[in-house]
C-alpha cells in the first residue's frame, strides 16, 4: 500500500466521545489503512471502560502499516497525555494534547504521510481556558497550511451545502456578502468539487440572501448591487452557478435533483435544512485547504462519553467521504 492510502484520524477531545468514536469504529475492518493519532493509555482505558476487546497496534514514522488493520484493532500513534483523563470531565491540561495531535495529522497530510484527516469533535471552551487561543479545526488548519481562504461545507447522502459566511451574527451578515467574497469561496467551492470530489462540470445552485431573493429590490437590493452581477461574471470565466434562488424554495426536488452543490449565504439559511436531512449522518469538510479534512457533523457529548451510548454514524460518512475524495484526486 502507497503512502496515499494511510489516513489519519484525530479523537478530538479527550474527555469526549472521540475515543469511543474510535473504538467503536475499530470493531469493523476498514477498506482503508487508518492510523489513531492519539494516546494509546486513553484509548486503552477507554476501551476497558467500554468494556471492548481493541488491539491497539503501535505505529509511526518509520513504521507505517501497509494494510487496513482487521476487525477488532486500530492502528495507533502514540501521542502522549499531559494529565490523566476521566470521560466527561474536561481537563485544561490536556489542551496542548489535542492540539498536537492535530498538529501530527496536519503535517502528515502536507508532507504526504497522510492521504487526509477525519477529526472527532474538539472543545474549543477548555483550550481557550488553558490560554491558547484557539477557534476551532478550520482557523487551526488554514494557519498550518497557509490557506488564506477556506470555506464550510457540510454534507449527507444526496446534499451538499457551503457557505458564504459561517459564525456571524445574522446583523452583520448583509454587510459581510461581498462581491470579493462571494467570488472567493464560489470558485473554491466549484475547484474542489473538481478537484477532491471528481465532478467534471459542477452545477451549483446559489441562494439569495433576502426573501424571494429580494423580490426584485423591494425586499433588499443585496441579489441586485452584489450577487447577481457577481454571478454573472463567475459563469464568464466558466462556473455554472444558478441563481440567486429564493431559499425557501431552492431546497425542493424540482431543483436539488439536479445539482451538485447549494451555497448558502449564511449557516441558518442553509444547515437546519442539511441537518433534518442527515443529522447523524452528515459530514464537515473544510474546502480550500490543500489537503483532505472531514469531520463529524456534532460536539463532544461529555455526558456520553465512556457510556457505549454513541452513534458512529457521522464518524462513518466522515470517513467514507475522506476516502472518495482522495480516490478523486489520484
Amino acid at each position: 500500500m502507497s503512502a496515499s492510502r494511510l489516513f489519519a484520524l484525530t479523537p478530538g477531545e479527550p474527555a469526549g466521545i472521540g475515543p469511543d468514536l474510535c473504538l467503536l469504529l475499530a470493531r469493523e475492518a476498514q477498506p482503508q489503512a487508518l492510523v489513531a493519532v492519539a494516546s494509546q493509555q486513553l484509548l486503552a482505558e477507554r476501551a476497558a471502560q467500554l468494556g471492548l476487546r481493541i488491539e491497539l497496534c503501535d505505529v509511526g514514522p518509520g513504521r507505517w502499516p501497509q494494510t487496513p488493520a482487521p476487525a477488532g484493532s486500530l492502528y495507533v500513534w502514540d501521542t502522549p497525555l499531559a494529565a490523566p483523563v476521566v470521560a466527561g470531565q474536561l481537563d485544561r491540561r490536556n489542551a496542548d494534547y489535542v492540539l498536537q495531535t492535530l498538529t501530527r495529522a496536519g503535517q502528515g497530510c502536507i508532507d504526504g504521510t497522510f492521504a487526509g484527516m477525519i477529526t472527532a469533535p474538539v472543545h474549543k471552551g477548555v483550550i481557550n481556558e488553558a490560554g491558547i487561543p484557539f477557534s476551532g479545526h478550520t482557523e487551526f488548519l488554514a494557519e498550518l497550511t497557509a490557506t488564506e481562504q477556506v470555506v464550510m461545507m457540510l454534507a449527507t447522502r444526496g446534499l451538499r451545502v457551503a457557505l458564504v459566511t459561517t459564525h456571524l451574527p445574522l446583523r452583520d451578515v448583509a454587510d459581510a456578502i461581498t462581491a470579493e467574497r462571494l467570488a472567493r469561496v464560489s470558485r473554491i467551492l466549484h475547484a474542489n468539487l473538481v478537484e477532491k470530489f471528481g465532478i467534471a462540470a459542477p452545477r451549483i445552485l446559489v441562494c439569495g440572501l433576502n426573501p424571494h431573493a429580494g423580490e426584485g429590490g423591494h425586499l433588499g437590493r443585496e441579489e441586485i448591487e452584489v450577487i447577481e452581477p457577481t454571478l454573472a461574471r463567475l459563469r464568464g470565466e466558466g462556473l455554472n452557478l444558478i441563481g440567486p434562488l429564493p431559499a425557501d424554495t431552492l431546497f425542493t426536488p424540482k431543483h436539488l435533483d439536479h445539482c451538485d452543490a447549494v451555497l448558502a449565504m449564511y449557516h441558518d439559511q442553509g444547515l437546519p435544512v442539511l441537518k433534518y436531512k442527515g443529522f447523524g449522518a452528515a459530514v464537515n469538510v473544510t474546502l480550500g485547504l490543500p489537503i483532505i479534512r472531514t469531520s463529524v457533523d456534532h460536539g463532544t457529548a461529555l455526558d456520553l462519553a465512556g457510556s457505549g451510548r454513541v452513534d458512529t454514524g457521522s464518524l462513518q460518512v466522515a470517513l467514507e467521504t475522506a476516502y472518495q475524495m482522495a480516490a478523486a484526486r489520484r
